[in-house]
Order: C-alpha cells, then structure tokens, then sequence
C-alpha cells in the first residue's frame, strides 16, 4: 500500500475540518502563517494540500484575495472545458453564455433538486443577501454569490451543464473587477435572488427561468454590455 504523502494528509485533516464546519462555506481560510502552524507543517507542504483540496473542488484560490471554501453543491471536478489562448472571451460573450444555459439549469434543478439541496440552496442565497447588505463589493460578497449561482447548477443533475461553472465564476469575477455601477448591481441582486429562492422554494421551474433571465439581464445592462440591438 502506498504511503500518504503529509500534505495528503494534511490535505484530510482539513477537509475534515471543513466537512465539521470549522470553516463554513464561503469562508476565507487563515493565511499560510496561521495555518501552517495550526497543523504543524510547512508553508510549502500547506501549499501542496490546498492545490489538492483545489482539485478536489473543496477550496478555491482566489489571486489577491485567498483562499475560500466552497458549499458541497458547488464542488464540482476538474473541468475538460477550455478556451483557445487565440480565443479573445469579452465579458458580454460570457454573459450570452449564461443567458444561453443557465435559465435552463435553474428549470432543471427546480424540478431535480432534493430537498436537502434546495434548502442548502436557499441557505446559500440568505448569505449572500446578507453579504450585499453588509458590503455590496467585498470579497465575502463574490464568494457567496459564486456560492449561490454555483449550488444552482449543480443542482440540476446534468454533469455536461455543469463543466459550464467555471464560466459563471469568471462572470462574477470579472463583473466586480470591471467596478462599473457595482452599488446598482447588488441592489437589483438583492431583490432578484428573493424572485429565484421564491420561486425555486416553489418549484415553479417556468418562473424560475424568466427570474434568472432578467437577474443576468440586469447586471449585463448596469455593466452596458448589450445594447437595444441586441
């Protein structure tokens, strides 16, 4: 039998500690001082356990920001998806991307979802509601709403759709990089996402895709992506 390497190991006791809510879902993680103490270990034999935990979809390296976990409903496995580098991907081509798949996976996980995933759903909205009213443009407020929409698609059960998250997170990301109308934004967030767990709690999949179609819509047009030709 082979021998687990420490940062394997290391790489275990975290996500038993993450699977014991030690660290919540959308939570940012101790920087490397901190928690290469905590367990003991080197900065580089940590490094090499949150790149393991990354793969496994447990965390998420935000550059400039740190490192953030993600809700179980989000993990999702390396993706096959990619983009040629002679490929020039606009933030509007993202956003036609999700009108194009994301109403339909939202339809989908209205009439799929368990009800342990819808309520794990709606937890995740509440937060990221809470996240727009506490700082409409904090890092806590990214992470959440990659979180929520994240949870979403999973949740339709059709592992095609969601090799897509990677491009709702460079959505979201790229949204709050751009800092254009941000306080607009999270304000028509903020009812949008009660029209999605309203409907989603109902399981209403019709309303819930037209609410998701105008949530993209929304923040597409403050961020004066499309025009009326569009």
């Amino acid at each position: 039998m082979k021998k687990r390497s420490l940062a394997q190991i290391t790489a275990d006791k975290i996500k038993e500690d993450i699977n014991n809510r030690k660290y919540c879902p959308g939570e940012k993680l101790p920087n490397e001082n901190v928690l290469s103490d905590q367990y003991g270990i080197s900065r580089s034999t940590l490094r090499e356990a949150i790149r393991i935990l990354v793969a496994e979809g447990m965390l998420e390296v935000q550059r400039g920001n740190g490192t953030f976990v993600l809700s179980q409903l989000n993990q999702v496995a390396e993706t096959t998806f990619s983009t040629s580098p002679d490929i020039k991907v606009t933030l509007k081509d993202l956003y036609e991307t999700r009108l194009i798949f994301e109403p339909e996976a939202a339809a989908l996980a209205c009439k799929r979802a368990s009800n342990e995933e819808i309520k794990e759903i709606l937890r995740l909205g509440n937060i990221c509601q809470q996240e727009i009213l506490k700082g409409p443009t904090s890092i806590a407020r990214v992470a959440s709403e990659t979180a929520f929409h994240g949870a979403i698609i999973k949740a339709c059960h059709n592992d095609f759709l969601v090799q897509f998250l990677p491009i709702v997170n460079e959505t979201i990301e790229k949204t709050f990089d751009l800092k254009i109308n941000l306080d607009v934004i999270a304000e028509d967030a903020y009812k949008d996402h009660i029209m999605i767990m309203n409907f989603l709690e109902k399981r209403d999949a019709t309303a819930l895709k037209s609410a998701v179609t105008i949530h993209l819509h929304h923040a597409a047009w403050t961020e004066q992506l499309f025009s009326n030709s569009d």
